[in-house]
């Protein structure tokens, strides 16, 4: 490795983050882009591609060791033409290849990716992950690794065009799907099956599913609240709130500032892989707000409320788009800046709040990161006030204290690095976060902070025809992919829940109809990833399992199921039918893979409530007010001032001259309308009940 600052390659004009900290490395990178792939074509080298993102620690472990190292850019340079993606900029480009290092090694994908091409067709003949400078653990050393590479590509051509053609061939093969039989009833037996499976998986000691390393997984619990809801079935929330709660004590959740890490190394999830991502705390600020809907936990809304603030506090541009992610480093530690001494606190503390703190956070217990102490829910309040025969609130109030003078502290030292790009599918996550818990704990300033966020997505990222999927430093760029319109559409959904506009409806239809006609196969179902003139690449997608996102296909479905029960759009219902006939095969064989289609499922098979308030604004936004605490967690109520006009068909059939009237539906069935608030309430009351 080496100090010198180098020229900057051609990594200095992208605007992604991660690839300008590249910039001025001494490795000749290229962004991926026609020059590069022409070049390599012409010059008859490999490609060595190198997928990553700014948050990612082994990506900066890697960067330091070797692509900072002067001999390892000088063998990289003279063999390949090393090209260097942002995954979050690039999602397309890394879902194939992270399939293809699966295909190739038999073992699991990740980040760092490092991947080499073959010049004519960019097909991959050999890959990994992380490789070391020097061999270690089991991994060759990244330099001998470059030499050798280079000398197969060399001199074992043909055998490599000879794998590649196989290797094509098994490619396409991770995308067949076989659709639903004529006549197979889309019924809701994968749901229950799912269900089964993540009981057999549970860990009923710790919560979540399965062990270490143990991720968030927010569809599953999702899943579990709405069949709970369902079928009134105690087990499912019983699994989703035990979740909910020992992650909220664990310390993949900032017990100081709020909000969730990625994912905990280790099962009880106290230790955490400490970057932040807004992909994550979207879904689980909706999971916390729902999940006090359900049962009415302090605890819930209380992370919920710590959880918004700090993405407001933290994550929301000024312009109102969401940045992507915090670094899991700090002065090149990973952790340390979440991290404490006990000596710290004692400084910082009174006698009775330290006394308090150190049972409550695990000061008082060994260290349990490299010397330091990471803080999570050793002893609740509750048990500190039982064991010491004290008043609760007086312990909450030391405990409250202590947090904000350590807030406080923390704030003095150097922070995490900030992904700053805004990412259009990531912020409709928090946007729909943000929108349900405005809605769940009836909070003006999240649906303030949503709607910021809309706008600066439909007046930076919309050219009026169709998205873009990045946005820095005001200059958008890059085709968007299925999840940014399908994320948005369902995110939009939630937003005219908290307050009606017709202006954000014609836009949610906008996109939809976008939907349709750039992503949809119209002969097969389902949706692919990318559009219908997007760049070609080695693979066209269509993918309906998550990962560490919701399966787009499944958003998708969901979004243009409630949308077409809205507004009577039979196009959206019938897309919505053909997606879930597409995907029916993956959902039977691997449900537990496939949780944002098995939502998607349950909306086609039991059409969630949806209440439609017309009237006067003053008297519906009340009577909504009234009614939410009633809801269960699915339901939708969307008040519609009377003055509103041009509305699509069936919510237009829908008008009073009364105060108030409210017509409560499923799919296309409403009952009666109720033009009074009492009737009202005891409708809602005896449909939450089943």
């Amino acid at each position: 490795m080496t100090d010198k600052s180098f020229p900057p390659n051609a990594l200095a004009d992208e605007t992604s983050p991660y690839l300008l900290q590249h910039a001025n490395n001494p490795v000749a990178w290229h962004p991926w882009n026609e020059q590069a792939l022409e070049l390599a074509r012409k010059e008859g080298k490999p490609i060595l591609l190198s997928i990553g993102y700014s948050a990612c620690h082994w990506c900066h472990v890697m960067a330091h060791e070797s692509f900072e190292d002067e001999a390892t850019a000088a063998l990289m340079n003279r063999y390949f033409i090393n090209i260097k993606v942002d995954r979050e900029e690039r999602p397309d480009i890394d879902k194939i290849y992270q399939t293809a290092q699966q295909l190739l090694t038999g073992r699991t994908g990740g980040w760092p990716l490092t991947m080499f091409l073959m010049p004519e067709d960019r097909t991959p003949f050999f890959g990994g992950t992380y490789f070391p400078p020097e061999p270690r653990h089991g991994l060759p050393g990244f330099k001998a690794l470059l030499a050798r590479v280079h000398q197969v590509y060399r001199e074992e051509r043909p055998a490599l065009r000879e794998q590649n053609t196989a290797f094509t061939q098994a490619l396409e093969q991770t995308q067949t799907s076989e659709p639903a039989a004529a006549g197979t009833p889309l019924d809701s037996a994968p749901v229950d099956h799912c269900v089964e499976q993540l009981a057999r998986a549970f860990d009923r000691r710790d919560g979540g599913f399965g062990g270490a390393p143990k991720f968030p997984h927010p569809g599953n619990i999702e899943l579990l609240l709405c069949q709970q809801a369902r079928t009134a079935e105690s087990g499912a929330l019983d699994m989703a709130c035990f979740t909910l709660q020992k992650m909220a004590e664990g310390g993949i959740y900032d017990q100081v500032g709020g909000g969730f890490c990625r994912y905990s190394v280790d099962a009880r999830w106290r230790i955490p892989h400490f970057e932040k991502m807004l992909y994550d705390n979207g879904p689980l600020l909706a999971l916390y707000a729902n999940a006090w809907r359900s049962n009415r936990r302090a605890l819930f809304r209380q992370v919920a409320h710590d959880t918004a603030a700090w993405v407001m506090r933290e994550m929301q541009s000024p312009e109102g788009g969401f940045y992507s992610s915090l670094d899991a480093d700090s002065e090149g530690e990973e952790g340390k800046y979440y991290t404490w001494e006990p000596g710290e606190a004692h400084r910082l503390l009174s006698e009775a709040e330290f006394n308090d703190f150190v049972r409550y956070s695990g000061l008082d217990k060994p260290d349990n990161f490299e010397g330091r102490w990471h803080l999570y829910v050793a002893e609740t309040p509750q048990e500190i006030a039982r064991k010491s025969s004290r008043d609760l609130s007086e312990i909450e109030w030391n405990l409250q204290n202590a947090r904000e003078k350590l807030y406080h502290e923390r704030e003095r030292r150097v922070r995490p690095g900030r992904d700053d790009k805004i990412l259009t599918s990531w912020n409709a996550l928090m946007l729909k976060g943000m929108s349900v818990a405005a809605i769940r704990l009836q909070e003006p300033d999240y649906y303030r902070s949503a709607l910021r966020c809309l706008e600066f997505i439909h007046d930076h990222l919309w050219d009026g025809n169709r998205l873009a999927a990045t946005c820095k430093d005001g200059r958008a760029r890059l085709n968007a992919y299925l999840d940014d319109y399908a994320f948005l559409i369902d995110a939009i959904i939630h937003l005219l829940s908290c307050r009606w506009s017709g202006k954000w409806l014609d836009f949610a239809m906008q996109l939809a109809d976008t939907l349709l006609e750039q992503f949809f196969d119209a002969g097969a179902g389902g949706f692919f990833f990318t559009s219908h003139d997007h760049e070609t690449l080695l693979q066209r997608r269509k993918d309906f399992t998550d990962d560490s996102l919701p399966s787009g296909n499944g958003t998708a479905a969901l979004a243009l199921l409630n949308l077409g029960h809205l507004t009577g759009r039979r196009d959206y219902l019938e897309a919505a039918e053909k997606t879930l006939k597409c995907g029916w095969n993956m959902l039977e064989r691997m449900p537990h893979a496939c949780t944002a289609m098995l939502m998607a499922l349950l909306e086609y098979n039991h059409p969630r409530q949806v209440i439609i308030l017309r009237g006067r604004e003053e008297t519906i936004t009340r009577w909504q007010q009234e009614i939410e605490p009633l809801l269960e967690v699915r339901s939708l109520v969307f008040a519609i001032p009377s003055a509103e006009t041009d509305l699509p068909g069936l919510i237009d059939e829908k008008k009073t001259d009364q105060a108030a009237t409210a017509f409560v539906c499923t799919g296309f069935t409403c009952l009666e309308p109720v033009s009074e608030l009492a009737e009202l309430q005891q409708i809602t009351r005896q449909i939450a009940a089943g």
